[in-house]
């Protein structure tokens, strides 16, 4: 018997090795279970089997979260501001698993560690699985900003299997799936992603002191162009 599943285990090693799926659901654009009202410190809790109290005490709070700010040479919208920017002129760009260049096309967590380290100088872990455990302050949904990351769990059973960036009014941008067009905006308040949000945190927090030349000028940019407003 275990013979016969032998030739399977590469096949499971390269799955588990990447966090995003290639495809999503069928039931992303047909799912009618509606949002889950829990907050993520509940769904956290759910899914790894802490009490929501527990968790409660880990995740930060506003003034927390402010001092990251005060603390750095920039400015974290600003930043922010910049990571999105340049994922808004990517959309469009094609889905591919294990992708993590323009040229190649993006799976979601690719997607991601392309546009914090571009824009953030910032080297995010390859896989969802390993992004979701940075050393990073957890971020409720009510409390979101600009450039968080969000998790989600697609496959089912609670285990993250997919990844986006915040962009603001409920809004994020992803590398979904090769069937949805790749690089996309989606909404949190749609029920496919209500349903399988898990967790935010604001990586932004930990951004190095020195941003890449190519972040400064694009953070210029959009001082000229907030300015001209």
């Amino acid at each position: 018997m275990l013979n016969r599943f032998a030739p399977l285990v590469p096949l499971a090693l390269v799955t588990l090795l990447f966090g995003c799926a290639a495809q999503m659901p069928a039931s992303q654009q047909q799912a009618q279970i509606p949002p889950f009202k829990d907050s993520a410190t509940a769904q956290t809790a759910n899914r790894a089997g802490y009490s929501a109290s527990a968790l409660d005490d880990e995740i930060a709070t506003e003034d927390e979260l402010a001092q990251f700010a005060d603390n750095k040479p920039y400015q974290l919208p600003l930043l922010a501001d910049s990571i999105l920017e340049r994922g808004k002129s990517l959309i469009g760009t094609r889905y591919r698993f294990g992708g993590t260049s323009t040229a190649s096309g993006f799976d979601c967590s690719g997607f991601i560690g392309y546009l914090f380290r571009e824009e953030a100088g910032m080297s995010l872990p390859r896989s969802s699985r390993e992004m979701i455990n940075i050393d990073a302050p957890l971020v409720k949904r009510n409390d979101l900003k600009p450039g968080d990351l969000l998790f989600f769990s697609t496959a089912g059973r609670g285990r993250v299997s997919h990844a986006g960036i915040y962009l603001g009014d409920d809004q994020f941008i992803h590398s979904s799936s090769r069937r949805s067009g790749g690089v996309r905006v989606d909404s949190l308040d749609d029920a496919y992603w209500a349903r399988t949000f898990i967790e935010a945190k604001r990586a932004l927090a930990m951004a190095p002191s020195h941003v890449p030349e190519t972040t400064t000028a694009m953070t210029s940019t959009t001082i000229k162009r907030q300015h001209r407003k």
